[in-house]
């Protein structure tokens, strides 16, 4: 069996992650499950916190001393949580799913740096839909090249803290790649006031942070006489957590290297 540890057992998507990993069909179960020194839920039973049944493994504040306890981590957490628990892995050999959000592009290349001793699965987004939809932005990025305007508006719950999202950032990266474009060139983070017309080659992005909205994204490609969207919604975390499920049995016996979704699911 491959035994998984959730980081952040205690928050929205870890306890979301504790039930797909508990629920999967897949020769996969909870070995530790990690929470905040300071959280009221620290010693609790895991699977009590995720569905309300018994999992026998109770949370800790830490990865220390459960090393031999786990063959992949989980981590849905915070940057600097992230990276620490990464150090963690590469000292212990431990295979990482990451889908954490918000991270610079310094901490982004520590990642990339740490496939050289560990399997890393890394993405904005775990979701089989959204990645298939990352396939779809390229092919429409491709036949519609440079005749249209581009824009991304992503809607998520109001407590999460960066914005734009991984994944609205993922897919405008997608697209600029495949136009031939560098992002950090072309994107346009919100307008206000009077300015310029648009510029063909910008890449749009809005940001809407309201209420429970687990996750929508839409890609709109304009032109003067039609509009081409492509739209993902989610409606439950449960989504992103199989996805982390089925990557964390993916990586189990994979070399190291920073693997992608698309990779995880032979889309690439």
């Amino acid at each position: 069996m491959i035994r998984v540890a959730i980081a952040g057992a205690a928050g929205r998507m870890g306890r979301t992650l504790v039930e797909a990993v508990s629920r999967s069909d897949a020769d996969i179960g909870v070995s530790v499950a990690t929470v905040l020194a300071d959280d009221p839920c620290l010693n609790v039973d895991s699977g009590l916190l995720a569905m309300g049944v018994s999992n026998g493994v109770l949370t800790v504040c830490e990865l220390s001393g459960q090393a031999d306890q786990f063959d992949v981590l989980i981590d849905f957490t915070e940057p600097a949580a992230t990276l620490s628990h990464l150090a963690f892995c590469q000292q212990h050999s431990k295979a990482m799913v990451i889908g954490t959000t918000g991270l610079s592009d310094e901490e982004q290349q520590q990642i990339e740096n740490a496939g050289a001793s560990i399997p890393i699965v890394f993405a904005p987004n775990m979701s089989v839909g959204v990645n298939l939809c990352l396939n779809l932005l390229d092919q429409a990025a491709r036949v519609l090249g440079d005749e249209v305007d581009i824009e991304i508006t992503e809607a998520h719950h109001r407590f999460k803290k960066d914005a734009p999202s991984g994944t609205a950032l993922k897919m405008g990266e997608v697209i600029a790649d495949s136009l031939g474009r560098d992002l950090n060139k072309v994107a346009v983070y919100g307008r206000e006031g009077i300015g310029e017309e648009r510029q063909r080659s910008t890449i749009g992005f809005s940001t809407i942070r309201a209420g429970d909205i687990v996750g929508d994204h839409t890609v709109t490609f304009a032109s003067l006489g039609e509009r081409v969207e492509i739209t993902h919604k989610a409606s439950s975390r449960m989504t992103f957590a199989n996805g982390a499920v089925r990557a964390a049995t993916w990586i189990s016996n994979k070399p190291p290297a920073v693997y992608s979704m698309q990779e995880v699911l032979d889309l690439k």
